[in-house]
């Protein structure tokens, strides 16, 4: 039975929705999960993909969500354990057990790194020195916990009720599912998803490994023509020969896919270019995507940030009840069983209340005594964070990309208008709001497959809090090593594109809001307008949601390349020709196949950046 469709919960309750789960789903208590091999192992796992991240991040900008290759290299390695020491590995890991060493893998491996590539790698840029080491350490620990923490209020809103896709999440779960596998139909979708995994990784291969050039395949496809004078490739409008966007589409579905490509379609192709031409906003001689983005940003985090906060507070009832544990502290109301039930395994909104607290009060302890921003100026940054957190949430649960740039970007801006000559200061408030959105999001996606296979969340919570540590013990010397000095961030051996990003944006807002453009100004305003439209359509009308696009597809495809939005589309059109043609097919292999790709592309990725670092595939 599939209850992750929201056409199922049709005049259901949030509380008969949750019901129905526990009752058909939940399989905590039968089953090991949150075990001491499964925590170590993950500890492990996620160590060495934290410098993965490390690496990809200082070379890209763009930090991997590393779920689906913690599941399958968790389950390899415990088999291959399981052959070598079968005296101290004597039986199979449950498949609860290797979801929660997947989320401790996935903890220390994502939510560590984005924190090393961003503001971290731009304070060096500003500053021109290094944090010393016990500064970094625990600004890298009070970020990341307090992005887990705010995400415990989200959790049951955004996954439980309104059952938004996060597409890694639901392909981890498909993937733990294949792996685990038993029975004809269960050994046919394992196929399917081992043939995506080989395409993925032959793709990535061909793509990444440096073969002569009649064995390899380009990056870019360039389509033909020019746009107000210059190749479409210089407005991103290009294909990009990657299978990842492409099956991640396929996962998160049809309205999304075509709100991204629609506002994609419309920043690339026609806001951009007019306003190239008409003011000085975007530079003609250094036009691309980080030229671009510059100035679209502010449009698409406008629209993003008033859809996502409006659309989680309309939903203030089931909010509430994230904080029923909570509640119960200080009152004696008799609860129903079925609600004890739930509380029991459900994350109390006392854990909330007092994480958000400790970890918020150290990020604010970090910035005063190491970067002089005063107690009000950090203590409004946490509180930002967890409204940017949840619009970063949303966004990665319609559409699989958590825009930690744009959130940054916003925060940026609020904090260049209430401090705007300290350029260290703006740094690292937005700095706090771009980590923990990233560490939220990935645990509501470690969660929602948790969710789909019935695991006890508050289990899953405590593996991915325990990530954090194994993450920072790794990601920490390993940025010291290597990023000696702020020389070489910019360079051709670290580009680090995000940092460079966040020191310019800093330096642009040293003189507060009216050092933005005026046309940004605008884009802003037009935005965060629209956002606040759309949602209260698609409440008060919901019969014409399905025509009207959604917003944060639309803010999103003006922050991310177009490339990415056009992949997503293909993908989602590609599952909806399916699904028209055999829904029984399109159940049974597209999620499976699109899963394989994902999980082949990535881990040939990590490979393949593993060997060009240690100079076996250089030249």
């Amino acid at each position: 039975m599939n209850l992750d469709t929201q056409e199922q919960d049709k005049g259901k309750t949030p509380e008969q929705i949750e019901l129905e789960w526990y009752k058909t789903v939940y399989q905590g208590d039968t089953m090991p999960q949150l075990t001491l091999r499964a925590v170590v192992m993950g500890a492990i796992l996620g160590g060495f993909m934290s410098l993965t991240n490390l690496y990809i991040g200082l070379k890209t900008g763009w930090a991997l969500g590393v779920a689906i290759t913690a599941c399958i290299l968790s389950f390899s390695l415990h088999k291959v354990l399981m052959i070598v020491l079968p005296r101290l590995f004597r039986t199979e890991m449950s498949i609860l057990e290797n979801n929660c060493m997947q989320s401790t893998a996935s903890s220390a491996g994502y939510s560590t790194g984005g924190t090393m590539v961003g503001g971290v790698a731009a304070y060096m840029l500003v500053t021109g020195k290094h944090m010393d080491p016990l500064t970094l350490t625990l600004w890298t620990v009070f970020l990341a916990a307090l992005g887990v923490f705010m995400a415990i209020p989200m959790k049951r809103q955004m996954i439980n009720v309104e059952k938004l896709k996060f597409p890694s999440g639901i392909a981890a779960a498909e993937t733990l599912r294949s792996l685990h596998s038993k029975g004809t139909e269960a050994a046919h979708k394992a196929w399917i998803l081992a043939g995506g995994g080989v395409f993925g990784g032959v793709l990535a291969w061909l793509r990444d490994a440096r073969l002569p050039s009649a064995l390899s395949v380009p990056t870019q496809l360039a389509f033909p023509g020019t746009l107000a004078g210059f190749p479409l490739a210089k407005w991103t409008i290009s294909f990009d020969m990657s299978a990842i966007m492409v099956a991640a589409g396929a996962i998160m579905g049809w309205r999304v896919a075509w709100s991204m490509l629609l506002g994609g379609i419309l920043n690339y192709a026609f806001l951009a270019p007019y306003i190239m031409q008409t003011t000085n906003a975007i530079d003609p001689q250094n036009l691309g995507f980080r030229e671009i983005v510059k100035w679209s940003t502010w449009g698409g985090a406008g629209m993003m940030v008033t859809a996502g906060l409006l659309m989680f507070f309309m939903q203030w009832k089931t909010i509430l009840r994230a904080f029923s544990g909570l509640g119960a502290i200080f009152s004696k109301q008799e609860r129903t069983a079925q609600q004890d039930e739930l509380a029991r395994i459900e994350v109390p909104g006392s854990w909330f209340v007092g994480g958000t607290a400790l970890s918020g009060l150290g990020c604010m302890w970090v910035m005063h005594g190491s970067f002089g921003t005063g107690w009000l100026v950090g203590l409004l940054a946490v509180v930002l964070a967890f409204f940017l957190s949840i619009v970063a949430c949303r966004t990665t649960g319609e559409s699989d990309i958590t825009p930690m740039g744009a959130m940054g970007r916003i925060a940026q801006l609020t904090f260049g208008v209430c401090a705007p000559a300290n350029i260290v200061t703006n740094l690292m408030t937005a700095s706090v709001t771009a980590g923990a959105a990233s560490s939220a999001a990935d645990l509501l996606t470690d969660l929602k497959s948790g969710y789909l296979l019935g695991a006890n969340p508050r289990r899953q919570f405590l593996a991915q809090f325990f990530g954090i540590f194994a993450g920072t013990l790794v990601v920490v010397p390993a940025f010291y090593i290597l990023v000696p000095d702020a020389s070489v961030l910019g360079s051709d051996k670290w580009p680090a594109p995000a940092a460079l990003v966040w020191a310019a944006v800093a330096n642009l807002l040293s003189s507060g809001f009216a050092s933005l453009h005026p046309t940004a100004k605008i884009a802003l305003f037009i935005g965060g307008v629209l956002g606040v439209l759309m949602t209260v359509l698609e409440l008060v009308s919901p019969k014409i949601k399905r025509f009207m696009p959604s917003p944060i597809g639309l803010g999103l495809a003006m922050v991310i390349p177009f490339w990415n939005s056009l992949s997503m589309f293909i993908g989602a059109l590609i599952a909806l020709l399916i699904e028209r043609r055999s829904a029984a097919l399109a159940d049974k292999a597209v999620i499976p196949f699109a899963s394989g790709v994902i999980a082949g592309e990535s881990i040939l990725g990590i490979i393949i950046a593993l060997l060009i670092s240690a100079g076996v595939l250089a030249g």
